[in-house]
């Protein structure tokens, strides 16, 4: 038997390429609002407010909960933080 190599762990579980991008970016941009947050030292409270959700949406954030946050809703939360996304777009490997 012949292990099969994934470049990452979403490659690995979603059966589609397009469904694994979109779950890196996902987990990309919550990494980042965590990262914010973390380095901030804000209550779970407070970045609710800031980020014009609730607590407990804080907390799922916190917690990883990826299947409940849209690319959407991730960008919204993390201009909202004061922060800039950018894109890159390049031929896969």
């Amino acid at each position: 038997m012949t292990a099969k190599r994934y470049d990452s762990v979403w490659d690995a579980i979603e059966d589609t390429p397009g469904a694994a991008e979109n779950m890196k970016i996902r987990s990309a941009l919550m990494q980042e609002l965590v990262t914010h947050i973390t380095d901030a030292e804000v209550t779970q409270s407070e970045a609710a407010k800031l980020f014009g959700v609730t607590q407990p949406r804080i907390s799922d954030l916190m917690r990883g909960k990826i299947d409940l946050f849209s690319i959407d809703t991730l960008v919204n939360m993390l201009t909202q933080a004061g922060l800039h996304v950018d894109i890159r777009v390049r031929a896969a490997s």
